[in-house]
């Protein structure tokens, strides 16, 4: 059977676990986000609280992604949990190191102008710094969901979802007509699926940003 041939036989599984697959990033992301901005605002003003952060969530990369689930499978089972506990952790480096320096490099004296027209510190950050600290974090949200996209796929191995699931089965049945079909539609289906959530990002980049900033 052709590659072509095994798309079309199995389009619709194929199209099941692609969803699977974009759901539980973007899911994991939007988590990873809120995490990783609310501790860029926690330590972002101290030198030793920032640098504790980043080497914390560093620390979390040197993991082994399969060691990862591996361990979780005891504590929270499988499926489901330890995949969103694996790649929220995972996705958390990026976003609070951007999150970190945007923060840092926003101009003193916009927030002291701030300050003198009587802004609170929780309405500054909400309407100067975080604002201008945006086109940082979001290359830390797409630098981490172009990486959740290929760790997703360990999560087959803890019975996940996605595409993984597609590219286990052809490694686990290798020599059969079928296996190096299943390892690459689940391979290219994952790619497919980065540069669309690529795409997004510069699209909601090009809405968010404005101009001034962008140059």
């Amino acid at each position: 059977m052709s590659f072509w041939e095994y798309l079309g036989n199995q389009h619709q599984q194929l199209l099941t676990d692609a969803y699977q697959h974009a759901s539980a990033v973007f899911q994991c992301m939007v988590v990873a986000t809120l995490i990783g901005v609310v501790i860029g605002v926690v330590t972002y003003r101290s030198e030793w609280a920032g640098n504790l952060a980043t080497t914390a969530t560093s620390t979390i990369l040197t993991i082994p992604s399969l060691a990862m689930i591996g361990l979780l499978i005891p504590i929270v089972g499988l499926g489901v949990p330890p995949t969103v506990i694996a790649l929220t952790l995972y996705g958390l480096l990026p976003i609070v190191r951007n999150a970190i320096v945007g923060l840092r490099g926003v101009d003193p004296s916009l927030v002291d102008a701030a300050k003198g027209i009587g802004m609170s510190r929780l309405i500054r950050l909400a309407r100067v710094e975080l604002p201008l600290a945006w086109p940082p974090i979001l290359t830390g949200i797409r630098v981490s969901t172009q990486m959740l996209m290929g760790i997703a796929a360990i999560a087959a191995y803890a019975s996940g979802p996605g595409l993984g699931n597609e590219i286990f089965r052809g490694l686990g049945s290798l020599g059969s007509k079928n296996a190096l079909n299943q390892v690459l539609a689940g391979t290219l289906g994952i790619i497919v699926l980065a540069l669309l959530f690529d795409a997004a990002y510069v699209l909601l980049g090009r809405l968010t940003i404005p101009g001034g900033i962008r140059a």
